[in-house]
């Protein structure tokens, strides 16, 4: 391989020959540190450019020669915010905290301050640049109202190693849910398409159009026929997937107010059950166990995260008065 870099971070690449036939995103990402979607985005925006083309799934070809210009990185007008984290694992390429429910993870409208990233532009002393934007390096999101295990790249090399371990699902992710209602079997694989609701553009919906999802539940315990405690596994990481999901299979989750309609536990529930329900100010859904492997240590790294306290009590309070 022949690669050269000049004054403006434009980089020369020249197709080698075990590169031969490969797709032109994934050759680009083996002679890079970038990953495939960061090179599918860098041609989007017009940062390549070659004789031959430039569509990400072209076939390239020994002695192709490209052309990729690196923008610069644009800093963020972010304030660093002494906001407590709870750190699972950390070392200088990665870490793992236990994401609060509440907390958002990237500043958008609305939500100026108070986020994972003002955290940890605190916390840490160099985050990377990713997609051309000085953004802390979050492989992965959680949704606002879950609370659970996530993992955060410390280094361009870490968010590379852990972008392909994301996109190849060589990750163990498992949730716990609290949902109303109950179903007779006890494992099953749900493998249904996810994309835009068609009414509601801010919602996500069972979608013929959208892209596959697949995802292990697990009944870990029945509740009076009334309520099931449940494990998730992902296999694939859509927007709001276990959400859309377990609704779709009659099970919503406790405390989604989006996906799960408002919910009044009545009479006929205990009452330190609906106590512990109406006390939920968000989805009763916590991201577990986060396993993987370091992509710069190759240490196994299994992280578990407590629960929140509201998710205790409503446990502890379903055990009590249905197990």
């Amino acid at each position: 391989m022949k690669t050269t870099r000049d004054s403006s971070s434009r980089l020369s690449l020249t197709i080698p020959e075990p590169l031969n036939g490969q797709r032109l995103d994934a050759a680009l990402a083996t002679l890079t540190d970038f990953s495939r979607s960061k090179v599918q985005a860098l041609i989007k925006e017009g940062h390549l450019y070659s004789e031959h083309g430039v569509r990400p799934s072209q076939k390239v070809y020994e002695g192709d020669l490209f052309q990729l210009t690196i923008p610069s990185t644009v800093p963020l007008d972010l304030q660093p915010e002494a906001i407590p984290l709870d750190i699972l694992f950390e070392d200088e390429h990665l870490l793992v905290i236990n994401k609060p429910a509440h907390m958002v993870v990237h500043p958008s409208a609305g939500h100026d301050s108070g986020t994972l990233v003002h955290a940890l532009l605190h916390h840490c002393q160099t985050l990377p640049g990713i997609n051309g934007v000085e953004r802390p390096g979050i492989v992965h999101r959680l949704d606002k109202g879950t609370s659970g295990s996530l993992v955060v790249a410390k280094s361009e090399a870490a968010h590379t190693g852990l972008s392909k371990l994301f996109a190849t699902h060589d990750i163990d992710r498992q949730y716990i849910a609290w949902s109303r209602g109950s179903v007779s079997w006890q494992q099953q694989r749900i493998e249904q398409p996810i994309g835009r609701h068609p009414q509601n553009r801010q919602k996500m919906a069972i979608n013929p159009q959208g892209k596959m999802a697949i995802t292990d539940i697990a009944i870990e315990q029945n509740f009076a026929q009334r309520f099931c405690r449940i494990r998730l596994t992902l296999q694939t990481g859509r927007t709001h997937q276990i959400r859309v999901h377990l609704t779709h299979m009659q099970l919503p989750i406790l405390g989604d107010a989006t996906y799960g309609r408002h919910f009044n536990p009545g009479k006929q529930i205990s009452p330190e059950v609906s106590a512990a329900i109406q006390s939920l100010n968000h989805q009763a859904l916590h991201a577990e166990v986060l396993g993987f492997q370091h992509p710069i240590s190759n240490e196994y790294i299994h992280c578990i995260a407590p629960l929140p306290h509201d998710l205790t009590q409503l446990d502890l309070a379903l055990r009590q008065h249905y197990s």
